[in-house]
């Protein structure tokens, strides 16, 4: 039989009303992103911090480009106060070195 025939109307005093209110919380399994990986991640942020970049955020795709955009610049990449990664090229490069920027 089920509860609900046997009960039509919620009863605190049930422990069937109240463990039909139940919810179930999936935790860690809802995180779209692998302790390992998460951890790889601020390891590698932080290596890039500690050489004076500061990348546009702290997954490894922009923390790759930081690397790739300070190479080109000579200097440590700034998402701050500089172009965007993508945006910095040896023509650029060379454009704001004429402008004063670098």
């Amino acid at each position: 039989m089920k509860h609900w025939e046997y009960h039509p109307e919620y009863d605190e005093t049930c422990f069937g009303c109240k463990a039909g209110t139940l919810q179930m919380n999936a935790g860690d399994a809802v995180r779209d992103v692998s302790e390992k990986k998460w951890n790889s991640e601020l390891k590698a942020y932080e290596s890039a911090r500690n050489q004076g970049m500061q990348p546009a955020g702290t997954s490894m795709h922009q923390i790759q480009e930081a690397y790739k955009a300070s190479e080109t610049l000579g200097r440590a990449y700034n998402a701050n106060n500089m172009p965007k990664t993508q945006d910095i090229t040896k023509k650029s490069v060379e454009v704001m070195k004429e402008i004063g920027q670098l």
